[in-house]
C-alpha cells in the first residue's frame, strides 16, 4: 500500500517529563530529511517541546497516560500531530490566550500555545473534554537553494 506521503513515523511513550527531550530530539532527527536551517529545526523543536509538556502538565495532570506523536513529510511541509488521551480541555479560544493558565501555582507562564503559533505556520487544536487533546502543527522548509539566491540577490543590492 502506496502512502500519500513522501515519509511518515509515529512515536508513542508515557507521559513522563523526561521524555520531553526525546521527542523533540526523535522529531527533529526525522524532519531532518527535507534539509532544514537550524532556525528550522530549532522552531520545530520548541513547538514539539510546548505541545508534548501540555499533554504532560495539563492533560495528564497527576496520572500517567501515553502521548503519541505522528509526523508526515509532503513535499517541503511537515505535519506533526501530538495527542493525549487526558481531560481535555474545557475552552480552546481561551487556552490559546497568552499568558492564560491553569497552573498558576506551578509558574506556568502560559505561553504555551502562543509559541507553538510562532514557531509554526499553522496549528490547530481540536479537544474533547474527558477524551482527549490533539495538536496539529505544520511548518514549510525553505529550499536552501532559494535560501542561497536571496542571499546572493541582497548582497548584489547593498
Amino acid at each position: 500500500m502506496k502512502s500519500r506521503y513522501d515519509n511518515e513515523m509515529e512515536l508513542e511513550f508515557l507521559s513522563r517529563s523526561n521524555n520531553e527531550a526525546f521527542a523533540r530530539i526523535t522529531v527533529a532527527a526525522f524532519c531532518a530529511q527535507l534539509d532544514p536551517t537550524i532556525e528550522e529545526l530549532a522552531d520545530i523543536k520548541t513547538a514539539v517541546s510546548e505541545a508534548v509538556t501540555n499533554c504532560i502538565v495539563h492533560g495528564y495532570e497527576d496520572t500517567e497516560g501515553k502521548v503519541k506523536i505522528k509526523a508526515t513529510l509532503l513535499n517541503d511541509e511537515v505535519e506533526i500531530e501530538i495527542t493525549d488521551s487526558g481531560k481535555g480541555i474545557e475552552d480552546v479560544e481561551l487556552a490559546r490566550k497568552p499568558l492564560y493558565t491553569t497552573k498558576a501555582s506551578l509558574e506556568r507562564s502560559g505561553m504555551g500555545f502562543t509559541i507553538m503559533e510562532s514557531f509554526m505556520d499553522k496549528v490547530e487544536i481540536h479537544s474533547v473534554v474527558g477524551i482527549g487533546t490533539k495538536v496539529i502543527m505544520k511548518k514549510k522548509i525553505k529550499k536552501q537553494e532559494n535560501i542561497e539566491e536571496n542571499m546572493e540577490e541582497n548582497a548584489l543590492i547593498n
